[in-house]
Parts: structure tokens; C-alpha cells; sequence
């Protein structure tokens, strides 16, 4: 345990003497006489009690005027309740609105599937198309070579 003078333990606390002696009546501060000076066991008295006499004094007298009426109780509780049920009601708005943009997404995304799908068998039948084309176009060329081949032939073959 580390002792301290009254000095001392005045400057450490802030308090002024009477205040002190005021703890020392009352028991909140454990003292001991050497010498015939008085020690102070800080350790006790910084966790009791640290309040200046003065403040107490102070709220004792204030005791009657800090006590809450209870219509300020009331209008209290009364606007936590109306603010409470505002918040309860914008939520509720806000969780409605969600689901209608959450509606008119998944609606959007089937449409979009829809014309995905419409595309897709679009470009599938012209890609059947051009193949048509093409083998219709092949089976041209190969008969316009065999007619020129053919009339060359004839043209050549013949005296003139």
C-alpha cells in the first residue's frame, strides 16, 4: 500500500481539505497517524468516491427541479411511438416499392429471353437459307461451266 499526506492526496484528488476531512468522517478514506501526521490510502478513496463535496451539495439542493414531470414522460414516449410508426411506414413503402421494381425486372428479363429466343431461330433459318443459296449457287456454276465446256466443244468440233 502507498501512503500519502493530506497534501498530497489534496492535489492528487483536486479536493480541498475539508472536503477530505468531510471523507475521513464519513469512512470512504482509509487513514493511518505516524508521527502525528495522518496518512491517506489513495487506492481506497479514488474508487469510492472522487466527487468534490461541493457537487454534491449542489445536486442535493437541484434534487426537486432535475425530477421529469410526467406529461414530458408522456409527450416523450408519445413522439418515440409517432417516430417509431413513421419508420415501420416508410419501410413498408420502401419494401413495396422493391418488389414492384423487382416485378418489372423479372418481366423485363422474360421479355428479353423471349426476343432472345425469337433472334436466335431467326438467325438459324437464314443460316439455313444461305446454305440453300450457296449449294443453289454451286449447282449454277457447275452447270454453266458444263454449258460453255459443251458449246466450246461444238464450236470447235465443227469445220469451218
Amino acid at each position: 500500500m502507498t501512503w500519502m499526506t493530506d497534501e498530497e492526496y489534496c492535489e492528487l484528488t483536486g479536493l480541498d481539505m475539508s472536503a477530505v476531512e468531510e471523507l475521513i468522517e464519513r469512512g470512504k478514506l482509509t487513514v493511518k497517524v505516524e508521527d502525528g501526521i495522518r496518512f491517506i490510502d489513495p487506492s481506497k478513496g479514488a474508487t469510492e468516491v472522487v466527487v468534490p463535496a461541493k457537487l454534491q451539495e449542489l445536486s442535493e439542493k437541484n434534487k426537486h427541479e432535475m425530477l421529469v414531470q410526467p406529461e414530458f414522460v408522456e409527450k416523450t414516449i408519445g413522439t418515440i411511438i409517432n417516430l417509431h410508426e413513421k419508420v415501420l411506414d416508410a419501410k413498408d413503402e420502401t419494401l413495396e416499392a422493391v418488389r414492384k421494381e423487382n416485378e418489372f425486372l423479372r418481366e423485363a428479363l422474360a421479355s428479353l429471353q423471349e426476343l432472345y429466343d425469337e433472334d436466335r431461330k431467326t438467325i438459324h433459318t437464314l443460316q439455313e437459307q444461305l446454305k440453300l443459296s450457296q449449294q443453289e449457287v454451286e449447282f449454277m456454276r457447275r452447270k454453266y461451266k458444263l454449258m460453255w465446256n459443251k458449246a466450246i466443244e461444238e464450236h470447235t468440233d465443227k469445220p469451218s
